[in-house]
């Protein structure tokens, strides 16, 4: 009996002992004003790496926690973080509901761009600028591109009604990949010509959840062309964003948008959305002027493009499901496609986009450990064309006796229309996870590229051969957190790709938090890739052609085949408040050495191969051109430098004021011919370095944000630049010739008229809103309130003002 009871009281002290330290911590974590849950939340032990995510409803649930006293931080993407003190003393502990507020402050977000894990903003090693959920929801305009003009550091071009976009630190072109456009984590590149989709993209925005922007090069990560920095959109999720949303929109420019968003829980697995939107409008007033000599004696007359088609049109949608396959797993199936027409600024005129079609499908699997994905992408159009080329086509056939009507069919052939019937495959696997005071993640990226223009821009045999590249990438990262104040971050990544070989990619970043802030000091290199374009372009008859072998000319010299842009940057930065809940600084330094540029197109010379194989074998226009080729070739070295100062003043948690202000500026040997003399005439000077960045700009806004009531006013102001890319040009009158013509401004230079330089202005932009009801809200916006006439790029026309009108309804899940 003594035995027994000896045994029972051991087993009841073990069973005790098992019951000690398995306590857990539960609740329920949802957004402040809908009460919606917010899946994927976080709840984290202070000073641990224990933590749960919230599943489907919001609930969390912390297993296996020892008796004591501790800090749970709650935090999600776009919200302010929430704190809360814990008891455990032998028994479970429920805290019940915890409400997260969308962040009133720029220092109180958590984002996931800089590590591709969520950070608080202030601890991430890199500038990153948000577009948050309030400031779409506030914008009444199809275009969530208009608010890339608010943020520093970026330089924001509009190209007409619709084309706006950006390029970061320097380097800009019209034909620009440097700044790789990601959605959801998907690459949104076009397959071809590797450039942003910009207004090709799927997404609708009303189911943007939130934007990053991060500022300089960040290919350890995320892979070539992450080399001036990264746009990375993200989209809601159905089971934090139920109900459905409905906006009607109408402006000049014969402006009309209707756009629509639904997402429904069906139950505690399956949830869905849908979005969908059409828009139309018609491009500003402007004839840009093509060159051509008609006569044959050498001098070349303007005349205004052909069949000019002013009218804009955009059809696209998405749908997704959401399956939790645990609460902390998710799969996730989605599509997106769309229908494009608009006009398009290129190196040499504008192009017709004409019903240019993307689709893309893509699978997910995402979990507290795991993330993997594969996705499908398809480019296709038909009818997209050249408008320099058709309008030379149509005169030639003009002067060579044709009729009206076969010069017009005629006027499409001869390299005018533009074909594309691309797909690319890509597939990520990635592990992170937390040992110690170190969060490691590793992963790898797989990329096929199928480029296939039937023949019409790429040397793929009529469409007969795709070119078929594949590319594959392994990457790692360890934060380390030393202490409570300072943590270490080191980055690298290895490509290789079947055409420019192996690529090694490191980065590192020292992040020490001080008070509310964090300063910190980065150092990354980037890398930027030829395209397919660059490498197996086949355009006017074989005049340009791509350079992935390299050319041999007929004196014996050689030309090398293209390789990478590389770009190593060094930068310091301070993020933080100055005053409790009032004063916001964002500020950053940075110095850039930049080699082996990606070069615009240019004349190399007559050649006799491609690669191994006779030039006349390659260019179908021999007979013609003889074997002179114009391709691109890599050259120069030059340093970049400057510095970007953002702060935020909130008055109140209604009504915040908003500065940044941008230096940029760069050096360059100008005894070093043989690296920096791209146009060889023996002088180094700014149209070898093509920069093609303002020195300065700045940019401030007041914000209201009312219960009801909702209005902001943004001044922005650019320093005027010269700007060169091939044959565009826009620059004052100058003691420097430009492709064998002198710079003069309001002057036809080569193939183009040079209009000035762009910036030199000016630009005001207003916005008010009321909420009418839980339901309804109405909104209008004016850009460029006093309808000032600049140019922000060439081949474009001269910016206008804009305004327009919305009414959006909101309508809550049952």
């Amino acid at each position: 009996m003594r035995k027994i009871y000896t045994l029972l009281i051991i087993g009841l002290t073990l069973t005790i002992s098992v019951a000690y330290g398995q306590s857990t911590i539960s609740g329920k974590i949802v957004d402040a004003n809908s009460s919606a849950s917010l899946v994927g939340a976080t709840a984290m032990i202070e000073g641990t790496t224990k933590g749960s995510t919230a599943g489907m409803d919001g609930s969390f649930q912390i297993n296996n926690v020892e008796d004591g006293t501790y800090t749970i931080n709650f935090g999600y993407l776009g919200y302010g973080e929430k704190t809360k003190t814990v008891i455990v003393s032998g028994s479970d502990v429920e805290v019940g509901t915890i409400s997260l507020e969308e962040s009133v402050f720029a220092f109180d977000q958590v984002v996931v761009s800089g590590t591709r894990q969520a950070e608080k903003i202030t601890e991430t090693p890199a500038t990153i600028e948000i577009i948050s959920s309030k400031d779409l929801e506030e914008l009444p305009s199809f275009n969530p591109g208009e608010l890339l003009s608010r943020m520093k550091g970026v330089d924001f071009i509009r190209a007409g009604v619709v084309g706006t976009g950006i390029n970061i630190r320097g380097f800009n072109s019209n034909f620009n990949s440097k700044n790789l456009q990601v959605n959801d984590g998907r690459f949104a590149t076009l397959i071809a010509t590797g450039l942003p989709m910009g207004p090709l993209t799927t997404q609708v925005k009303e189911d943007i959840e939130r934007v990053e922007v991060i500022l300089g090069p960040n290919a350890a990560l995320y892979g070539p062309n992450a080399h001036n920095g990264l746009v990375h959109t993200i989209t809601k999720d159905p089971r934090s964003s139920e109900g459905t949303t409905l906006a009607v929109g109408v402006g000049n420019q014969s402006m009309l948008t209707a756009r629509a968003r639904h997402a429904q829980v069906i139950n505690d697995k399956l949830s869905f959305k849908v979005t969908g939107e059409y828009t139309r409008a018609e491009e500003f007033e402007f004839a840009d002027s093509v060159y051509i000599d008609r006569d044959g004696d050498g001098v070349k007359e303007g005349y205004e493009e052909y069949k000019l088609d002013n009218d804009i049109e955009f059809l696209r949608g998405e749908a997704a499901l959401y399956y939790s396959v645990t609460p902390e797993s998710d799969l996730i199936l989605s599509w997106g496609g769309s229908n494009s027409t608009y006009l398009s600024p290129t190196n040499v005129g504008r192009n017709q986009i004409k019903d240019w079609r993307i689709n893309q499908f893509h699978l997910r699997y995402t979990s507290n450990k795991l993330f993997a994905q594969v996705y499908h992408t398809m480019s296709k159009t038909e009818d997209t064309y050249a408008i320099d080329q058709r309008t030379k086509n149509y005169w030639a056939a003009i002067d060579g006796g044709a009729s009206e009507a076969a010069a017009e069919e005629s006027s499409l052939g001869n390299g005018a229309t533009f074909a594309d019937d691309s797909k690319r495959w890509n597939a990520e696997v990635q592990y992170h996870d937390e040992f110690g005071k170190a969060k490691v993640v590793v992963g790898s990226q797989w990329q096929r590229d199928n480029a296939n223009s039937n023949g019409t821009y790429l040397l793929d045999n009529n469409g007969n051969d795709p070119i078929i590249i594949n590319q594959i990438g392994v990457y790692g990262q360890v934060d380390y957190q030393f202490t409570d104040l300072f943590k270490a971050v080191v980055a690298f990544r290895g490509d290789n790709h079947e055409v420019y070989g192996f690529n090694f990619i490191p980065k590192g970043g020292l992040v020490y938090t001080v008070g509310d802030g964090a300063i910190r000091l980065t150092y990354g290199q980037g890398v930027a890739a030829p395209t397919i374009l660059n490498m197996y372009g086949n355009l006017f008859a074989g005049l340009i052609l791509g350079n992935a072998e390299g050319f041999t000319l007929n004196d014996g010299s050689t030309v090398e085949k293209q390789k990478v842009e590389k770009i190593q940057t060094i930068e310091v930065g301070y993020k933080g408040e100055i005053v409790e809940n009032k004063l916001f600084l964002d500020a950053n330094a940075y110095y850039n050495i930049s080699k082996d540029f990606l070069s615009p197109v240019t004349v190399v010379g007559v050649a006799t191969q491609r690669g191994d194989e006779p030039i006349a074998d390659v260019q179908s226009g021999f007979a013609a051109y003889g074997g002179l080729v114009a391709t691109y070739v890599n050259f120069g070295k030059v340093d970049t430098y400057g510095f970007d100062i953002g702060t935020n003043y909130y008055f109140s948690d209604k009504v915040s004021w908003s500065f940044n202000y941008s230096y940029f500026d760069y050096s360059y040997d100008e005894n070093d011919l043989e690296e920096n003399d791209f146009n060889g005439d023996g002088v180094v000077n700014k149209l070898d370095v093509l920069v093609n960045a303002p020195k300065h700009k700045f940019g401030t806004g007041l914000y209201f944000r009312g219960d009801k009531l909702f209005a902001n006013t943004y001044v922005r102001w650019v320093q005027e630049y010269d700007y060169f890319s091939s044959y565009q040009i826009a620059a004052k009158t100058q003691n420097l010739s430009w492709r064998g013509t002198p710079v003069v401004e309001d002057a036809r230079s080569t193939d183009a008229w040079n209009y000035g330089p762009l910036g030199g202005f000016v630009n005001v932009d207003i916005g008010l809103g009321y909420k009418i009801t839980g339901v309804f809200t109405l909104s209008g916006q004016v850009t460029n309130l006093f309808d000032a006439k600049f140019r922000e790029f060439t081949a474009a026309p001269f910016t206008g003002r804009l305004f327009s009108v919305e009414l959006k309804a909101k309508i809550p899940a049952k």
